[in-house]
């Protein structure tokens, strides 16, 4: 579902070219859960949006279900991610002009689905919001910010779902909360999922874990 080859990526800064991502080789198979893992600065935000398709590598290849990413233009890869890919932000990415339900029916709009204010409030209500659906964005706490990024994220039912730091700014009771939340949706969409987390007890959630350092993926034991 997810593969890379040879994957790299490098950024020109004012001491010279730095390599956050160095030959990076993975697969990730259909219904999958993953976990990214590794220390700050490792690389896991970088390999996540060049799996995404958010970035393009400086070299390498990313497939998506079949799709060579890097062949497509923006346009393309914004086809595949649309058709094909949820995401889960920290930050949430919830739009403040908008409400709970006006945020996830939005993607449904843009593909045109029937009833989407129909699915919207049923997907709403499926992660514990059916009261907040007329509130907004800054009306909500961070958990609820949540939930309606997560039922946004499943509203077109993506074959792959992305997740970076899913419960980084929650505290760890409602970080736990919405775990359970993500997985029992994943398991009932039946979607590939790919995290970044630096949260054990999240990784640990997930059939295997891909751990970076320095650009690298590295065995259990450490050896590159």
């Amino acid at each position: 579902m997810v593969a890379a080859s040879g994957l790299s990526k490098r950024v020109a800064t004012a001491a010279g070219p730095l390599d956050i991502l160095a030959d990076i080789d993975l697969q990730i198979h259909a219904g999958e859960a993953v976990a990214i893992v590794g220390v700050s600065g490792s690389g896991k935000s970088t390999l996540l949006g060049l799996l995404a398709g958010l970035d393009l590598p400086s070299s390498g290849d990313v497939r998506l279900a079949g799709h060579h990413m890097n062949a497509l233009d923006e346009d393309g890869r914004a086809q595949v991610r649309g058709e094909l890919v949820g995401f889960v932000f920290q930050s949430f990415q919830l739009l403040s002009g908008l409400t709970a339900l006006e945020n996830v029916m939005l993607p449904l709009e843009l593909a045109n689905t029937s009833a989407p204010r129909l699915q919207a409030t049923g997907l709403l209500e499926r992660v514990g919001l059916a009261e907040r659906l007329t509130h907004y964005p800054k009306q909500l706490s961070g958990g609820e910010q949540q939930r309606v990024a997560i039922a946004r994220a499943f509203s077109m039912q993506p074959a792959i779902l992305f997740a970076d730091e899913p419960t980084g700014n929650l505290d760890s009771s409602t970080g736990e909360t919405i775990i359970d939340l993500l997985f029992e949706l994943n398991h009932e969409h039946h979607a590939t999922l790919v995290l970044v987390t630096h949260d054990e007890a999240l990784a640990g959630r997930c059939e295997r874990r891909i751990r970076l350092e320095a650009g690298r993926v590295v065995e259990p034991d450490g050896t590159a």
